[in-house]
């Protein structure tokens, strides 16, 4: 009784109604992301040395941890990636705002991450009403999966995905008479994009998931083009990760191609 009541309520609803609905919405989102923004401003100086310039130093962990798989001999091999030698980056700032821009972009994008749970529960409590009940278990497990790969790309990202390629990238010449000075715009460019743009990647079973709901995806699609999937998964991961190794490759290419997997067991079949 009480989901039909809700039903009603949402029906009964008008277009203003919705609007208000969605601008408490957003005004609640606009406000926990200031107060989390100032939080991370202060922040900011503390989380640079320690987090976001953790990949420019070579005592990162997972140039550590790689170096001992590599039982310490620092040398290339045809798997592990070339991690031998000292390894330091001076990020160099070559415009007189660039460190105060960097400094309010950097906080913001922080503080969206951080809030990202609080924006997927606003998003939630706004359609909620509209749903039956066993949409809203759905819907709602959705959601949380969806919180839960965004955090878990990211951290991939991060560690992985972006000091890998920086440090192929960094120690890469074209011709010995050509020396890298990274800009500061550049390595946080750079930095975003890929932890970001993982973030977004690993969200692949949810829209997966949302596609097979709306019948424009199903089960038998995703199996018939599984070998398909697996070429066209390692060239993106071979895009992402220029360094050649295969070791970068596979780690890259193997979460992608477990979400592929997870995409086939949480999408709908035709007969559906």
């Amino acid at each position: 009784m009480s989901a039909k009541n809700s039903q009603d309520e949402s029906a009964e609803m008008s277009f203003w109604d919705h609007l208000d609905v969605l601008r408490a919405s957003l005004f609640r989102i606009v406000g926990v992301l200031g107060i989390v923004l100032i939080g991370v401003f202060v922040a900011i100086p503390h989380i640079f040395d320690s987090f976001v310039l953790g990949p420019t130093k070579g005592d990162f962990f997972i140039y550590r941890l790689l170096s001992f798989m590599s039982n310490g001999s620092g040398k290339s091999s045809l798997i592990m990636p070339d991690l031998g030698g000292e390894f330091h980056v001076d990020i160099i700032n070559i415009n007189v705002a660039s460190q105060f821009l960097t400094h309010i972009s950097t906080a913001f994008w922080f503080s969206l991450v951080i809030i990202f749970p609080y924006l997927i529960y606003e998003i939630w409590r706004f359609i909620k009403p509209a749903l039956f009940p066993n949409e809203k278990k759905g819907v709602g497990g959705a959601f949380l999966c969806g919180t839960l790969l965004f955090f878990i790309g990211c951290a991939i990202g991060y560690c992985i995905v972006f000091p890998l390629t920086f440090r192929f990238l960094t120690q890469y010449q074209v011709a010995q008479g050509i020396v890298n000075q990274i800009s500061l715009n550049s390595y946080i460019s750079t930095f975003l994009t890929i932890v970001f743009i993982m973030g977004v990647v690993f969200e692949l079973p949810v829209l997966a998931w949302i596609l097979s709901l709306l019948g424009i995806l199903n089960k038998s699609f995703l199996k018939n083009y599984r070998k398909y999937a697996v070429v066209v998964l390692l060239i993106v991961a071979a895009l992402i990760t220029p360094s050649g190794d295969p070791f970068t490759l596979a780690v890259v290419w193997l979460p992608l191609y477990l979400l592929y997997e997870l995409s086939i067991l949480v999408v709908r079949d035709k007969s559906s």
